[in-house]
């Protein structure tokens, strides 16, 4: 780590930079000579098996003025060696992912091929496309193909990076890559601030000093850095790979404990006047309440009040138009926002709170991190990581914890990202960290039932309903609502078709997509030719409908990461087959149940109906009971193997012959 003393020095004296060096730097037509020892190659340095690697990784760091604002730039420089096959494979598209607040500018790339000879990018080759990460989020990015790779050629790529916003905001510095990486080295050009110095924090990381450079630059680096690679169900990424914060902050000399309780006291009076009683607030809150005597029910209708009479302006649900939610007013306080009928997430949450007060509770902010992001380390005394905010109410001898700003959360839930976090609760004398409470898997459960018909050919058909409840519904809502009812059915329609190919849907109904109060449902009809396997007089049938097609959770056999789940969840699944005529089941054998604990449970049944014409599947499921969503490491192994144990018993073949008889019935 670095010593206060040095990081206290790092103060330059100017503090608006015009990157004109940097641009050349980054984007103009030089490009820096190729090492004649690189390019002859033949394994890689940082890991002697890698298919490809980076010899540097070199990034400019800086404020500029873009179209009157100030926004920070990164200048990256990439130089890789191709050592193989599955090298040039994966190495051969480039993509740079970005957020909606950046933009990717003049992307320059070459291919050196081992003879020397040098194939360029064409301008019109880069093009824009969405890309899935491992853990299924989807991001945009720049992609291009790289001309002419193949094993032992270089392969070199520069852009620029534009953020909105500027270094005087925390800055996170990454050093880490899908391939192992020589050197990465930042050149950093810190403001000039005569009460603010730039300070660093590394994260899972041992970087070396930093070193002042020329044209007030520093520059820190990290020699052989190995390759980053995605795992299923893994912690976010910047709580387990290796990174520098930057961050700009007056010279503290307080412990974490006392840097937290007087920022507990300081946003205990920041809040205090945004959930100001007045008048306006009392008549509402006493309208709201209405009869309710207890607490419990009396902020139920509090929370209902703020959900359905106040509209966020925040979300798509809004029905605001992008020129209609810049026209909006600024709400200054509770009795603004009930005027207006409208008002931000925040101003929603301070009316809640207001209205829990007139109430004659007590209603306080908590501040806390977002899990998934990064865990919070407490021992950090800086706000970055707790940028999100509760509402929480004293009731009885505990505090309970409302988000009615989350227009898709229920009551009762917070987002899972804030499920199970240290909470700081502001006061203006003892400020304290308590924990928010985890929802249980019953909360957030998946609901499938499903009606088919089987023909002797193995072909189903059908109707199919599934709805998901608490945090599995908040998810779907939040990917479909900004979409037009045509892209929802299309994610629905290729969801099903990647499990099964032959799959065709009909009569598509997406339900509750922006209801707050109702489960998110998909209702269609299905119908999949070949679903069971014909052979003779038999048909060979996975009643399992929901899991058909789905792979193993976990196939790795080794792991380098802890193993995280966003939540708990449940499952339960109802799928009935009427049978073709003068088939019945051959087989009396059916799934077995079996329990990990209280963490867990897995229970199917599969019996024909007494007539012998229906088959009846029933499974049910549940995961993270007891608040057990990480487990560490060395876990993996039994972790894996139970979750094998639920695909095994999911993908259970009933067997179905013609002719025979009934072999059992419930």
């Amino acid at each position: 780590m670095f010593s206060n003393r040095f990081l206290q020095s790092l103060l330059v004296s100017l503090c608006l930079v015009f990157l004109s060096p940097v641009a050349a730097w980054a984007g103009g037509d030089d490009w820096r000579p190729i090492d004649l020892a690189d390019l002859a190659l033949k394994a890689a340095v940082v890991e002697k098996d890698a298919d490809a690697e980076a010899i540097f990784w070199e990034v400019k760091v800086a404020d500029e003025f873009d179209g009157g604002s100030l926004r920070t730039v990164f200048n990256h420089y990439l130089r890789i060696k191709i050592f193989t096959e599955r090298g040039r494979e994966s190495q051969s598209r480039i993509d740079i992912p970005y957020l909606s607040s950046w933009s990717i500018k003049d992307i320059s790339a070459r291919t050196v091929k081992p003879d020397g000879s040098i194939i360029e990018l064409k301008k019109e080759d880069v093009f824009e496309r969405t890309i899935v990460k491992a853990s299924g989020l989807k991001v945009k990015a720049k992609s291009f193909a790289m001309p002419g790779v193949a094993p032992g050629a270089i392969i070199e790529y520069r852009y620029r990076e534009v953020h909105n916003d500027s270094l005087a905001d925390h800055l996170r510095l990454q050093f880490q890559r899908d391939i192992p990486v020589q050197l990465v080295k930042y050149y950093i050009k810190p403001l000039d601030n005569p009460i603010y110095g730039m300070r660093a924090k590394a994260f899972q990381a041992d970087p070396g000093p930093i070193t002042k450079e020329k044209n007030g630059f520093y520059s820190i680096s990290m020699k052989s850095v190995p390759a980053f690679h995605e795992e299923a169900r893994m912690p976010p990424e910047d709580s387990v790979r290796p990174w520098l914060l930057l961050y700009y902050t007056e010279d503290r000399k307080v412990s974490a404990d006392q840097y937290w309780k007087d920022l507990g006291k300081q946003k205990y009076e920041t809040y205090k006047s945004l959930m100001k009683v007045s008048d306006e607030v009392k008549q509402a809150a006493a309208r709201a309440i209405g009869d309710a005597a207890t607490p419990e029910q009396k902020l139920e209708r509090i929370f209902d009040f703020c959900r359905t009479s106040i509209k966020n302006v925040n979300n798509d649900s809004s029905g605001l138009t992008a020129e209609e939610r810049a026209k909006v007013k600024e709400n200054k306080s509770p009795s603004d926002t009930l005027k207006r009928g409208m008002g931000s997430g925040r101003d929603i949450d301070m009316l809640f709170a207001a209205l829990a007060t007139a109430a004659g509770l007590e209603a306080r902010v908590v501040n806390l991190g977002d899990r998934s992001d990064v865990f919070v380390d407490r021992s950090f005394p800086d706000d970055y990581f707790i940028r999100t905010y509760d509402i929480a109410v004293h009731v009885g001898d505990q505090w309970r914890f409302y988000d009615p700003a989350s227009t898709y959360v229920p009551q009762g839930m917070l987002r899972w990202q804030e499920e199970g976090e240290d909470a700081l609760l502001s006061d203006p004398r003892e400020p304290t960290w308590i924990k928010t409470p985890l929802s249980g898997p019953e909360k957030s459960k998946q609901k499938r039932t499903a009606k088919f018909t089987l023909s002797e050919d193995g072909t189903i058909e059908g109707n199919v309903r599934v709805e998901y409840y608490g945090h599995s519904s908040v998810d779907k809502k939040n990917q479909n609502d900004g979409d037009s009812p045509t892209q929802r059915e299309e994610t629905l329609r290729e969801s099903l078709k990647e499990r099964m190919s032959t799959a065709e849907l009909s009569d598509i109904k997406i339900e509750n997509v922006t209801d707050p109060g109702k489960p998110f449902t998909y209702v269609y009809h299905v119908r999949v030719p070949g679903y069971a396997q014909r052979t003779g007089k038999r048909l060979f049938l996975q009643p399992a409908f929901f899991q058909k097609g789905l792979g193993p959770l976990f196939s790795a056999t080794d792991r380098k990461n802890v193993v995280y789940f966003h939540y708990p969840w449940s499952e339960e699944d109802e799928v009935t087959f009427e049978l073709p005529t003068g088939f019945a089941l051959d087989s009396a054998e059916a799934p077995s149940p079996f329990s990990g604990g209280a963490v867990s449970e897995y229970k199917p049944s599969a019996a024909i109906t007494k007539d012998g014409k229906t088959l009846i599947y029933k499974r049910s499921f549940f995961f993270g009971g007891g608040g057990n969503i990480l487990f560490p490491l060395n876990s993996y192994p039994q972790l894996k193997a139970y979750f094998e144990t639920v695909h095994k018993q999911d993908g259970h073949t009933i067997t179905l012959k013609q002719g025979a008889a009934t072999a059992a019935s419930n």
